[in-house]
């Protein structure tokens, strides 16, 4: 409850966010800031496990089998605030990991495999109490050359006249009240329409992506700290020394949270 306060949400949007356009996030990944060298070797040891059997002939196809592994193995809990293979290890064990525990990992297993990443948010404009935002991904398709939106904790994929949507894509049409399809590649698990409504078809949700996000970083304060001080100071300090990840708003000014 006290890591949802109201006040903290916001303050964080007030600390991180930036106004952007579409043009400035261009070559905007993740694995910019974190080099396969930098992420801890247990996700090596799981990912061994997760293409054992498997050898992808596309990203896509990489992606794909990679999000139903993981959820299909991470039955989902508590959030998390841990070092990313602590994390790694308490989701695989069953004991937590919402979605942006999911959506972090997922990053450094795309680092790990050499495909193009990246992690976004979203929340709602103006700021509702009652909704604590998503998380998700983006990868770099490179046979189909475009980023794809997809959403590793429900296998999801979302689509217009056939064609797969960048996160970008996905919001601009639904602003056009344009007919999207969403899909989950996993056939083992059910669509939550629901949810899939609650946090990307509401008309008040706004997307932002999460930049310079160093996952060696904050693995090492997260390490160091965590066992001492609670996790929004830890935050608070990397954000003091410079070192922070920030948000960019590429097609909403952000200052409509605050309306």
């Amino acid at each position: 409850m006290f890591k949802r306060h109201p006040f903290l949400y916001k303050a964080r949007f007030k600390l991180l966010s930036k106004n952007s356009d579409t043009s400035d996030i261009k070559n905007q990944t993740y694995n910019k800031t974190n080099d396969k060298q930098d992420i801890p070797k247990y996700f090596y040891e799981i990912n061994d496990i997760i293409f054992k059997n498997f050898k992808p002939q596309t990203d896509l196809e990489l992606i794909q089998h990679l999000s139903i592994w993981l959820q299909d193995n991470i039955k989902g809990g508590p959030g998390l605030s841990e070092p990313s293979d602590e994390a790694l290890r308490i989701m695989l064990a069953g004991k937590g990991g919402v979605c942006s525990d999911i959506a972090q990992i997922f990053n450094n297993f795309c680092v790990i495999n050499d495909v193009k990443v990246r992690e976004w948010g979203n929340t709602r404009a103006p700021f509702s109490k009652d909704y604590g935002g998503h998380s998700f991904n983006e990868v770099y398709i490179e046979h189909l050359k475009k980023w794809i939106l997809i959403d590793v904790s429900c296998s999801m994929l979302f689509y217009y006249d056939d064609s797969a949507l960048s996160v970008i894509e996905l919001y601009q049409l639904i602003r056009e009240d344009k007919q999207i399809v969403f899909n989950s590649f996993n056939s083992k698990q059910a669509i939550d329409n629901k949810n899939i409504q609650r946090n990307y078809l509401n008309p008040n949700i706004v997307p932002f992506l999460i930049c310079n996000y160093s996952n060696k970083l904050y693995d090492a304060y997260l390490r160091f700290f965590r066992p001492y001080v609670p996790v929004f100071i830890i935050h608070f300090i990397i954000f003091s020394l410079g070192k922070s990840y920030h948000y960019r708003f590429p097609i909403d000014n952000y200052k409509k949270i605050f309306a």
